[in-house]
């Protein structure tokens, strides 16, 4: 952690959210009908890594993930955990990525009874047979505090990385104290998932990036149109074509540099990887319309801006991967 001194009180910044949500949820009696409670937190997160440690985007010492905790009784855990799967099964499909599940159990150093250990692993056991991927088992690798499920995905160079994070805790209720008011009004100690889906977002950033290898999905990129004139006579509509594609929320921008020819202004768009690159002549200014190629150079002719717009927005709605020749006939 980085802590430091202040008028002889240690304070330190924020490693983890575990211990806030186990204090939020303790700020006041819990009756068994509010569980399963879902708190959810993107803040930042500081950890004191060693240097010879840190890795570009995939480990540093400031970051920020989409953490949550889910307060739930041990019958909850097989439910909570399929929705955690179908959770990740679709954020992980929507970017490209397969992924690899493994179910970590017991290790020879743990907290807790044995009986609640099995239990708990039958419950993750249940889960993803329920699930229906295929499961790996990874004996005596969970964690001292309660047994897990690893996901792993790889990047473009075939690396594994594990990004997201399903485990069961049975620990933080005991040393937090955590109670809620059971169906016969008994005092009794909840189970903890600790959730994470992207992880990291810097680590998930630069797994994206070497997939993508730059070129990024419509609705993910941040060069998506470019609008290039044939000559400085069109630049007054390129820039009116350029200005409707923004108010539509796309990111677009427009090319009336005069130092550059047409084939070399296409080429800079296609360099900086623009999704779509847009000519306007003289006739597509009289017709209202565009030249669409994208930026591998298939070449789809001439559409309207109105049905360029709702293309787009159909392929961002959709969040597409696939190739654009099969959205823009």
């Amino acid at each position: 952690m980085f802590s430091f001194d202040v008028e002889k009180e240690t304070f330190a910044l924020k490693p983890m959210n575990c211990p806030g949500h186990c204090i939020m949820f303790d700020n006041r009696p819990r009756s068994w009908r509010e569980l399963p409670l879902r708190l959810a937190d993107f803040g930042v997160l500081h950890r004191n890594e060693l240097s010879g440690a840190l890795t570009g985007l995939t480990r540093v010492r400031r970051f920020q993930q989409d953490d949550a905790h889910i307060f739930c009784t041990p019958q909850h855990i097989e439910q909570e955990m399929v929705a955690c799967l179908e959770f990740l099964d679709c954020v992980y499909t929507t970017f490209g990525f397969t992924f690899q599940l493994k179910l970590s159990t017991r290790p020879e150093k743990y907290l807790g009874d044995l009986a609640t250990w099995d239990q708990a692993e039958k419950a993750l056991e249940d889960s993803l047979n329920k699930f229906g991927r295929p499961w790996q088992l990874n004996p005596g690798d969970g964690a001292f505090y309660g047994p897990k499920i690893d996901i792993t995905i790889q990047d473009a160079l075939r690396r594994s990385h594990q990004c997201a994070t399903i485990q069961l805790d049975f620990q933080l209720p005991e040393r937090f104290n955590l109670n809620y008011v059971s169906e016969s009004g008994e005092k009794k100690r909840p189970v903890i998932i600790h959730r994470a889906i992207l992880g990291s977002v810097e680590r998930m950033v630069a797994i994206l990036s070497e997939s993508y290898a730059g070129k990024w999905p419509l609705w993910l990129s941040p060069r998506q149109v470019c609008v290039v004139p044939v000559g400085p006579s069109l630049d007054q509509y390129a820039t009116t074509v350029n200005e409707k594609l923004f108010a539509n929320g796309f990111m677009s921008e427009v090319d009336t540099d005069p130092g550059d020819t047409l084939n070399k202004k296409v080429r800079n768009a296609q360099l900086a990887q623009f999704n779509y690159i847009l000519v306007v002549g003289e006739r597509e200014k009289n017709s209202n319309t565009v030249n669409v190629r994208t930026r591998d150079n298939k070449v789809h002719g001439e559409m309207t801006v109105d049905a360029l717009i709702d293309h787009l927005n159909k392929q961002v709605k959709e969040k597409t991967l696939s190739d654009d020749s099969q959205l823009l006939g």
